[in-house]
């Protein structure tokens, strides 16, 4: 009879639970019971841990309970998601702070892992004091397990994630600092990786451009240490990026001269203008103009064979205004009257009237006036095809008009 009673207590205990977890159900559930709720006025996270759901004098829970806490925490999260598609966005967070509290009876790591993701959505939201209450109980709790010690691996990884999440770049980069040196402790090249590309990702996002080189100098360098062509190929592209973004031409120039040579090892030519022309830009920016003209007559070269015309005609733009800046004006002339024969086999009406401005300019300055005024007529009968610069067009062949008169004046 003993073993029957104690079996029915059981029972009627389990029954309780599960009484309490499809009540809290159909409360959640209820419009009318979230029009009536007020936002609380306390941090919500800081509401002592008392709720239904959980066991009385605070005792651990079984794994069956375990089990059935975290099914219906995933069911809390559900239901809140369905309330942020309807738009009650306070309802929703309501939810999941009860959630998130609850969390913390079946440990840090799930508790920080829900933080992250609820915090994600806040962040997603513009819902600053959420953000910031989130923030400030995984900044607590991370500040108290450091206190007893227990931070584990894969603790620090769900903070760091977490933090990442809310958009708490600095803490996010503090805790990969400590995940790379712990797996260089280790000898863990594998997890020294994966920090190093969470620390780019994170510099980079702070638009801390030298820090961010110096991490992917160091992953190209084990990328080709491994010879392994395509982390080789992105890390090159990102440090070319950084270098380009951070206004350093001559380190831009050579990760690009890399790139250059792995895309035609690669057979990838159709990749290789693009960067060209790059490359020449940066030799411009450096004053090595001779190096920056040979880039830019590659770029157009290769891109004419490829019959990639807005490359070959961004080749050729780039390269004719080289010559103008450093007053080669008959260089110059060659160039733009090549761009017109790209522009038109592209269509590119807007460049053909472009390059048809830049001929006449020339020419006025030569004050070769007969091929300005054709040039300049020529841009403006497709100016009026475009609608756009009409008037311009107009005031240049006035202008031409005007100096062939005094011209012809001064010479009677």
């Amino acid at each position: 009879m003993l073993y029957q009673i104690s079996i029915s207590a059981n029972i009627l205990r389990f029954l309780g639970i599960f009484l309490a977890i499809f009540a809290e159900s159909c409360i959640v559930s209820s419009p009318f019971a979230i029009a009536q709720t007020e936002q609380p006025k306390t941090n919500p996270l800081e509401i002592p841990l008392e709720d239904p759901l959980l066991p009385p004098n605070s005792r651990p829970l079984s794994p069956l309970e375990r089990r059935v806490l975290r099914e219906t925490l995933d069911r809390f999260n559900a239901q809140a998601q369905i309330q942020l598609v309807a738009g009650n966005d306070e309802a929703a967070f309501e939810i999941w702070y009860r959630e998130l509290r609850l969390r913390r009876v079946l440990g840090n790591l799930e508790e920080v892992q829900a933080l992250g993701r609820v915090g994600s959505i806040a962040w997603e939201r513009t819902r600053t004091p959420d953000v910031q209450i989130i923030n400030k109980r995984l900044v607590t709790l991370q500040q108290t397990l450091e206190g007893k010690e227990t931070l584990t691996p894969e603790l620090l990884s769900a903070f760091a994630q977490a933090y990442q999440k809310l958009h708490n770049l600095d803490d996010s980069l503090v805790i990969y600092q400590r995940i790379f040196l712990n797996a260089r402790q280790s000898q863990n090249p594998v997890a020294e990786e994966a920090a190093l590309n969470q620390l780019g990702e994170l510099y980079l996002a702070k638009f801390d451009y030298p820090n961010a080189a110096v991490i992917y100098e160091e992953l190209l360098k084990r990328s080709q240490a491994k010879f392994n062509t395509y982390e080789e190929g992105i890390y090159l592209q990102n440090l070319a990026e950084i270098y380009n973004k951070s206004s350093q031409p001559e380190n831009a120039v050579k990760i690009k001269q890399s790139l250059v040579e792995r895309y035609l090892q690669a057979q990838k030519i159709e990749l290789v203008p693009p960067l060209k022309i790059q490359i020449g830009e940066d030799y411009e920016a450096l004053k090595q103009l001779e190096k920056s003209s040979q880039a830019y007559q590659e770029a157009y070269a290769l891109a004419w064979s490829l019959q990639q015309y807005g490359a070959a005609a961004e080749a050729l733009s780039k390269l004719g205004n080289l010559y103008q800046t450093y007053q080669q004006e008959d260089y110059a002339l060659q160039i733009y009257q090549a761009l017109l024969r790209v522009e038109q086999l592209s269509y590119n009406y807007y460049g053909l009237m472009k390059a048809y401005d830049k001929i006449g300019q020339i020419y006025l300055n030569k004050q070769q006036y007969q091929p300005a005024l054709v040039a300049f007529q020529q841009g403006l009968t497709i100016a009026q095809s475009l609608n756009y610069q009409q008037d311009y067009f107009s005031t240049k062949i006035q202008e031409v008009n005007t100096k062939r008169e005094q011209e012809a004046n001064n010479e009677k």
